[in-house]
């Protein structure tokens, strides 16, 4: 039988998840996971480096995906940064409910340590710098490394809170996972509120006027 020539990314990828949905482990080698599946093995060489490498890009096509789906959404163009992640919450985790046979399986035995799992460092890249962009307000101090330490801060923030969602969503038993999505807007509404700066400003800004009133009452 000829050879598959028309193999994509996407496609070694499917059959990926499929094989370790089948085996509940690994292909043994590239050699006869390519053979089993009828293409060349350099044609996975082509987009990846190992086994490990699909189980990174896997994740990564996850949030590809959901970000996808949101950018297609006009009205998604004009949420504020809070309505923006929650969208991108309940999409993402619409697309991990679609695969979760999978995802159970790449992460059950790290679901304790997922925010410093190696599998999860293409997400991690692509999700905090989607924090990154989507123009939280923070206070600025003017000081570099404070306004610096305060976004790196963020982001690590953000990421815990997506990998607690993901052991959440992991455990969950309720029907179509109701809970997670009470989880995510509780968390996701609850963050936002603790570092919203309007109530800060106000303070600083009363803290102010109190402050010159009182020298000038003086």
């Amino acid at each position: 039988m000829a050879k598959k020539k028309n193999i994509t990314a996407n496609d070694i990828i499917s059959m990926y998840m499929d094989y370790v949905l089948e085996h509940n482990e690994q292909p043994k080698n590239v050699y006869s996971f390519s053979k089993a599946n009828n293409f060349e093995e350099s044609k996975f060489y082509h987009f990846f480096t190992s086994f490990e490498s699909i189980e990174k890009q896997i994740f990564k096509v996850f949030y590809d995906h959901s970000v996808a789906i949101l950018e297609k959404n006009e009205d998604y163009q004009s949420y504020d940064a809070r309505n923006k992640l929650l969208s991108f919450y309940f999409t993402f985790f619409e697309n991990l409910s679609a695969n979760r046979s999978y995802v159970i399986y790449a992460l059950e035995k790290h679901k304790n340590s997922l925010k410093h799992f190696k599998v999860l460092s293409e997400l991690k890249d692509a999700f905090t710098k989607y924090i990154d962009n989507l123009g939280i307000e923070l206070i600025e101090t003017k000081q570099e490394q404070i306004d610096k330490f305060q976004r790196k801060t963020l982001k690590n923030t953000a990421w815990l809170q997506l990998m607690l969602t993901m052991k959440f969503w992991m455990e969950d038993q309720s029907p179509n996972f109701e809970k997670t999505d009470i989880f995510i807007e509780k968390s996701v509404n609850t963050t936002f509120d603790v570092i919203a700066i309007a109530p800060i400003k106000s303070l600083i800004d009363l803290g102010k006027f109190l402050y010159k009133e009182k020298i000038h009452m003086n």
